[in-house]
């Protein structure tokens, strides 16, 4: 049984990082990895359940703080019913979205702070942490134009909304050593060059 291994992208809506996963995910099934593929929140019956809670209602209909908590609760069931048993099992499991977009997300583009946030997650993944972060990094008004119509409740926040994750998740790459920031600008192929050598690299070092 080969070593598992958690990696987790990150980036704001239309940064292209869900199409990435995927095409990171296909790249290690082709050199022989077991791969688990989750997304954030989902992953779990429980965490799809609260995806539709978080991304389906309208706007407004829930506060910061309800909002983060909703998120912790699928990462919690993420990690004890998939993330931790995958990578115990050899799997190299790949997560769309983890804490990192919390920090982001509720941390910073809501204000709650990086502090309060990582407090609420801190039971919810229980020492879980991924060996490498991949940041996708794109202008914000390049991502606005990549989004398809019918945006869910936080993608319809607004650019000024969009501004501020990214700039929360540029500070987190700035103090998190796992973190790294990868252009995510061009063709689907030329930024999943990047991500792979990225990974690649930072797997190497661990």
């Amino acid at each position: 049984m080969g070593v598992g291994r958690f990696i987790a992208l990150e980036g704001i809506d239309g940064s292209g990082k869900s199409t990435q996963a995927a095409m990171l995910a296909d790249a290690l099934e082709a050199r022989g990895h077991r791969v688990v593929r989750v997304r954030e929140p989902g992953g779990t019956p429980l965490g799809e359940a609260i995806r539709g809670l978080l991304l389906d209602t309208p706007a407004g209909s829930m506060g910061a703080v309800a909002e983060a908590c909703l998120f912790a609760a699928s990462r919690a069931e993420l990690v004890r019913r998939v993330v931790r048993p995958g990578v115990a099992d050899g799997a190299w499991v790949v997560c769309d979205r983890f804490v990192g977009s919390s920090l982001a997300y509720q941390g910073v583009g809501r204000g709650l702070g990086v502090d309060v946030v990582t407090d609420v997650n801190r039971a919810a993944v229980d020492g879980c942490a991924p060996d490498v972060t991949v940041l996708i990094d794109v202008p914000v008004a390049e991502a606005a134009g990549r989004r398809c119509a019918g945006d869910d409740r936080i993608e319809a926040e607004g650019t000024g909304f969009q501004q501020r994750v990214a700039d929360g998740y540029r500070a987190q790459a700035e103090g998190d050593a796992r973190m790294v920031v990868v252009d995510g600008r061009g063709s689907p192929a030329d930024v999943h060059a990047r991500v792979l050598a990225a990974v690649d690299a930072a797997v190497a070092s661990a």
